[in-house]
C-alpha cells in the first residue's frame, strides 16, 4: 500500500480523503492556497504546502504546481478529490509521465467520457439505453433544430463538454430554438471552451437515478446499488438518498448491469457514477457517466458498510476489489443534505463571509457530518460554498428521514444566511415523504413552501419577539450580581415595569416588560401578553412561554444575537436609541419626555458595549440607556428623579478606541 499520497484538492473533500488515509496509516500531503492557509484539512494533513493565490485558476487548477509539490514531498500516488482536477485528463497523463500514481480512472477512459456527445456514441455501441437526440459533429443551426423537430418539443440543449448544470437549456417550442441554442452555447464556450452542442429529448417528470460502479485493473466489475438524486435546483443537487424510493430488484439489477456494461466498454478503473434518467415503467436512459468519486458517495457507504475511498486506494495499488457482487447488500436507508451558505430567499445567492456560530449534531451510527470548516472560519469568495454534507441513516426510509428533519433542526448556523432551514422545510414536505417525486419538485413546490414559510414566521412573530426578549432578560440578569437587588429595578412594593425595545429585521419592535420575580416576566406588544421564564446554560436556552416549554440555540456577537427557532434563525438586537448621536456629540439622549429613575454607573467608570448605564421611566414604563460602545462615562446631565425632555443629552462619553 502507498506510504503517502497528495490530495489536490481542498475542504471537505480534502478532509474526508485524509480520514480514511490516515485509518489506514497513510500519511497525508495537503495543498492550499493564499485563502486557505487556516483551513481544517491544512491542519488534518501531516504534511501542507501552499501552491499560490486564493483563485483557483492560479493554485488548485494548475497541475504543474501539484505535481511539483508531490515531488518536493515524496508522495507516490495523487487523490484528485471530486472537482477541479479529477476528470482531467491532461493531469492525468502528466502523473502518468513523472511516474505518480492517479487516484482515479485511466487517461483513455476520461477522455471518452469528457465529451458527452462522444460518451452517447460509445454507450450507443455498447447497447446503453440512450434518449432519442442528436449527438453528431455536425453543429449546423438548421441541422440541430431540425433534429429538435423529428425529436419533438420539449428538448434539451447541453454543452457537450459541460457538467455541474451549466450550458443547458429546456426548449418547449420551435419558436423558443433559436435563442435558446444561441443562449446555451455563449454559457458553453464561457465554461468549457467548447460550444459543441447536442440535442436530446426533455422527458417531463423523470427521475435522476445514478448507479455506483467500481472497476478493478484485473477485469473485475461491480455496481454499489442506486442513489435518487432527483431533488434538485438549476440542475444541481439537494438532497440525495439511497436506495432508491420504489426500485424493484429486476430494475436495479438491470441498470446495474447497463452501468457496469457502461464502465467496461471504455476500459474503467476505480470509482465512477453512470447517471440515468429514469421514466414511467420502468424504462431509463443513459445521460453521462462521471469519472469520479460523487459528492453524495456517503449514502452509499451508509447502507453498503463500504469505505470507497479506501476501496479507491487499494484498486489506485493494483489490489483486486474487496467485494465480488454477490457480497454486497443493501443495508437501511440513507439520505445526505448539502449544507451551503446561501440565501433561500433572494434567489439561493451564495454567501460569504464568517461561520461565526457553527454548530452540528452529535455523530452517531445514525447521523455523519463531513465537513471542511470550524467555527470561525471564513466562506470565501473564490470556492464553492458548501459548509457541510448532513448524512443520515436508518432502518428504512421513513425512520431515514426523521433523522434527517431532526439533524437540521439540531443544526445551528450564525453569521451569515445558509439553507438549512430550507432544507427542514424538503425534508419535511409530505409529498417528499410520500416519495411522490421528481426532478421538477423544487421548482413545482418551491412558491407554495416559501408563502407558507413567510405565514408561519408572521403567525409566530409575536411569540418569537418574546423569545428574543427573554433571551436579553436572561443575559442581562446573569451579568447582575446575586440577590433580590440583582433585577433591575426590583421594587418591594410594586413590580419592576419598562420598555424594552428590540431592532429585528431592521425594525424596531417594542415590548413592554414588568417583572414578576428573578427570572420571569410579563411582556406585552401590544396586543399580546405572554408570561415567560427560563435559564440560560451556554448556547441553550431553556423558555417556557405562557406556560409552554421548550429548547432553543442561540449565539451572541457583541450585542447582536440569533435565536435558532422552528422558523428559521431570528437575528436581533437592543434597538440603538442614541448610536449617531453619540458618535456626534459625545453622548446619548433621552429617546423619550421621563425620568431619570437610577444611575448605574459612576463617572469615570469604565463600561462595555451594551451595558446598562441608567434607567429612564415614562408613562410608568422604563427604557434602560446602554453603552454604544466600550468606553466611559465621564459625566451625567441628570440626576435620579429629575424630569428630562426628549432628545436632551442624557451623559458625556468617552469611545475606548478614541473615535
Amino acid at each position: 500500500m502507498f506510504n503517502k499520497i497528495l490530495i489536490a484538492n481542498r475542504g471537505e473533500i480534502a478532509c474526508r480523503v485524509i480520514k480514511t488515509a490516515r485509518r489506514m496509516g497513510i500519511a497525508t500531503v495537503a495543498v492550499y492556497s493564499d485563502a486557505d492557509r487556516d483551513a481544517l484539512h491544512v491542519a488534518m494533513a501531516d504534511e501542507a504546502v501552499c501552491i499560490g493565490p486564493a483563485p483557483a485558476n492560479e493554485s488548485y487548477l494548475i497541475p504543474e504546481k501539484i505535481l511539483a509539490v508531490a515531488a518536493r514531498t515524496g508522495a507516490q500516488a495523487i487523490h484528485p478529490g471530486y472537482g477541479f482536477l479529477s476528470e482531467n485528463a491532461a493531469f492525468c497523463r502528466a502523473c502518468d509521465e513523472q511516474g505518480i500514481v492517479f487516484i482515479g480512472p485511466p487517461v483513455g477512459a476520461i477522455e471518452a467520457m469528457g465529451s458527452k456527445s462522444a460518451a452517447k456514441a460509445i454507450m450507443s455501441e455498447a447497447a446503453v439505453p440512450l434518449l432519442p437526440g442528436y449527438h453528431g459533429d455536425d453543429q449546423n443551426p438548421e441541422l440541430l433544430k431540425t433534429s429538435a423537430k423529428d425529436i419533438g418539443y420539449p428538448v434539451l440543449l447541453k454543452a457537450s463538454a459541460g457538467g455541474g448544470g451549466k450550458g443547458m437549456r429546456i426548449v418547449w417550442s420551435a419558436d423558443d430554438f433559436d435563442s435558446a441554442l444561441a443562449a446555451t452555447r455563449r454559457e458553453a464556450l464561457n465554461a468549457f471552451g467548447d460550444d459543441k452542442i447536442l440535442v436530446e429529448k426533455f422527458l417531463t417528470g423523470p427521475r435522476h437515478v445514478e448507479i455506483q460502479v467500481f472497476c478493478d485493473g484485473h477485469g473485475n466489475g461491480v455496481h454499489l446499488f442506486e442513489r435518487d438524486c432527483s431533488l434538485q435546483r438549476r440542475h444541481q443537487k439537494v438532497i440525495e438518498e439511497a436506495p432508491a424510493p420504489g426500485m424493484t430488484v429486476d430494475l436495479r439489477n438491470a441498470m446495474g448491469s447497463a452501468a457496469i456494461q457502461a464502465a467496461q466498454a471504455i476500459g474503467y478503473v476505480g470509482a465512477g457514477t453512470v447517471e440515468f434518467l429514469l421514466g414511467d415503467n420502468e424504462e431509463f436512459y443513459f445521460m453521462e457517466m462521471n469519472t469520479r468519486l460523487q459528492v453524495e458517495h456517503p449514502v452509499t457507504e451508509m447502507i453498503s458498510g463500504q469505505d470507497l475511498v479506501e476501496w479507491q486506494l487499494r484498486v489506485a495499488y493494483g489490489e483486486t476489489l474487496p467485494c465480488n457482487q454477490d457480497e454486497l447488500q443493501i443495508n437501511g436507508h440513507a439520505f445526505e443534505a448539502r449544507i451551503y451558505a446561501e440565501d433561500p430567499d433572494n434567489q439561493f445567492l451564495p454567501q460569504t463571509g464568517q461561520l461565526k456560530y457553527l454548530r452540528f449534531p452529535a455523530a452517531s451510527d445514525h447521523v455523519r457530518i463531513d465537513s471542511g470548516v470550524r467555527q470561525g472560519d471564513a466562506i470565501s469568495m473564490y470556492y464553492d460554498p458548501m459548509i457541510a454534507k448532513l448524512i443520515v441513516w436508518g432502518e428504512d426510509r421513513a425512520s431515514a428521514l426523521r433523522q434527517l428533519c431532526k439533524a437540521l433542526e439540531d443544526t445551528a448556523i450564525a453569521g451569515l444566511a445558509t439553507n438549512t432551514h430550507y432544507l427542514r422545510e424538503l425534508a419535511g414536505h409530505p409529498e417528499f415523504a410520500a416519495a411522490n417525486f421528481d426532478t421538477g419538485f423544487i421548482d413545482k413546490h418551491y412558491t407554495e413552501m416559501h408563502d407558507s414559510k413567510m405565514a408561519r414566521r408572521e403567525a409566530r412573530f409575536a411569540e418569537s419577539k418574546a423569545l428574543a426578549a427573554l433571551l436579553l432578560l436572561l443575559n442581562e440578569q446573569s451579568q447582575q450580581p446575586e440577590g433580590p437587588w440583582a433585577v433591575h429595578n426590583w421594587r418591594s412594593a410594586l413590580p419592576a415595569r419598562r420598555q424594552l425595545d428590540l431592532t429585528i429585521g431592521g425594525e424596531r419592535q417594542s415590548l413592554e416588560v414588568e417583572t414578576l420575580s428573578a427570572g420571569n416576566w410579563q411582556l406585552n406588544d401590544g396586543e399580546q401578553l405572554f408570561s415567560v421564564s427560563g435559564t440560560l446554560d451556554n448556547d441553550r436556552l431553556k423558555a417556557t412561554v405562557n406556560g409552554y416549554q421548550q429548547y432553543y440555540s442561540w449565539c451572541a456577537d457583541g450585542d447582536s444575537y440569533c435565536l435558532f427557532l422552528p422558523e428559521g434563525p431570528l437575528s436581533f438586537s437592543r434597538y440603538a436609541y442614541s448610536m449617531e448621536a453619540a458618535e456626534q456629540h459625545g453622548g446619548l439622549l433621552a429617546p423619550m419626555n421621563g425620568r431619570v429613575v437610577s444611575l448605574l454607573v459612576s463617572p469615570g467608570q469604565a463600561v462595555k458595549k451594551g451595558e446598562v448605564l441608567m434607567i429612564m421611566e415614562a408613562m410608568k414604563m422604563e427604557h434602560s440607556v446602554t453603552a454604544p460602545a466600550d468606553g466611559t462615562v465621564d459625566s451625567f446631565h441628570y440626576a435620579e428623579g429629575e424630569l428630562v425632555e426628549g432628545g436632551a443629552s442624557l451623559l458625556d462619553f468617552s469611545d475606548a478606541s478614541g473615535e
